[in-house]
């Protein structure tokens, strides 16, 4: 599998292979947002990855959509994360912040003020959320005005700065996943009249935006855009798929991004189209089929040498295995996931998971 062990230039990036760390939320962050000495040892201990990409992080107070998720809009965050990249950088390796706003995937509970999270629409997601007093039905978001959209623009940017200042290499935009940026490309999710709903030139205006913000705060070859073309996560839809991201992509092409980012849905022909017109690096979390997943190494060399991507970002894999390379390297074996871990907790099922040495 040598492909996946090859050098990559990506923005100003120099990575030492092409096996990508997959953004993965773990809920361990303390109440006020802070990743802790728990956070750093976890990514230190898969620093022998390319790239790393953190668990989604929230921008903004109102960004959060999840209970014990870690965020960068506070000094005190900053300086938390800085242990993390200093412990990956120590490590040589590379370390990215995903920037989530989670949009109306959130609940009152998780905001000092007691509102309503946001939406693009007052639609809610019809899906629970887990808390520790038991699940709770996701609100209908307040629809946001155009000072919100403004507002939730500049947060980005400054959570992409908050991050430069942690230390980190870069940020990634979560674009994906029925998170806000997918909420306003999704006609399922954004009815709005205004120039930010109804044709597709709108419905990616959003996405554009916070993508160009954050862009001119950083830096464009320290920025990545991922995307889920036809995802259903948190009760989104689209009805005009290809279309939809045709025209996203072409929008974003000319922002000289570090990379984009594909989480792939079963879709491979529509991976095909989005590599033919994206024409920098392109980052794939391979699922060829519906059948797929999770991801396997065969999977990653199997994109690499199709020519759909440049690099391959696995999930569980990563979770499971801090040594990945040179379990692939060995040819196995693999520890499996224990999902009764996967969210919250300790140490267990995150910072213990075995070594083959």
């Amino acid at each position: 599998m040598h492909e996946l062990f090859e050098e990559l230039s990506a923005g100003k990036l120099e990575l030492s292979n092409r096996l990508v760390m997959a953004p993965m939320t773990r809920s361990r962050a303390v109440h006020d947002g802070k990743v802790t000495a728990l956070q750093a040892e976890y990514y230190a201990q898969r620093a022998g990855a390319g790239l790393i990409i953190t668990e989604g992080t929230q921008p903004s107070v109102r960004g959060q959509g999840y209970v014990w998720t870690p965020g960068l809009h506070s000094d005190e965050q900053v300086e938390a994360w800085r242990a993390v990249t200093d412990a990956v950088h120590a490590e040589g390796g590379v370390i990215f912040a995903q920037l989530m706003h989670t949009g109306r995937v959130g609940h009152p509970s998780l905001y000092p003020d007691g509102g309503l999270p946001v939406g693009p629409s007052p639609i809610a997601t019809g899906e629970k959320m887990w808390t520790p007093e038991g699940m709770l039905d996701h609100p209908e978001p307040r629809e946001m005005t155009l000072d919100d959209i403004a507002e939730a623009v500049a947060d980005f940017a400054a959570a992409a700065r908050n991050a430069i200042a942690a230390g980190f290499d870069g940020v990634e935009l979560h674009g994906a996943n029925g998170y806000l940026i997918q909420q306003f490309l999704a006609d399922g999710s954004n009815k709005r009249t205004d120039a930010y709903g109804g044709t597709i030139e709108n419905r990616i205006r959003f996405g554009v935006e916070v993508a160009k913000a954050v862009a001119d705060a950083i830096g464009p070859d320290r920025v990545g855009f991922r995307v889920s073309p036809g995802s259903v996560a948190n009760g989104v839809s689209e009805s005009d798929t290809g279309e939809l991201y045709d025209a996203l992509v072409a929008a974003l092409a000319p922002l000289g991004l570090a990379y984009l980012h594909i989480m792939e849905l079963g879709d491979r022909e529509s991976t095909r189209r989005i590599r033919a017109a994206w024409p920098g690096t392109l980052i794939l979390n391979p699922h060829p089929t519906l059948e797929s997943f999770s991801s396997t190494p065969e999977d990653g060399v199997e994109a690499l040498r199709e020519g759909v991507a440049d690099a391959v970002a696995f999930a569980q894999l990563w979770l499971a295995n801090p040594d990945l390379p040179a379990r692939i390297k060995a040819g196995g074996p693999y520890n499996e996931g224990d999902r009764a871990t996967f969210y919250g907790g300790d140490h267990r099922g995150y910072t213990d998971y075995p070594t083959l040495s």
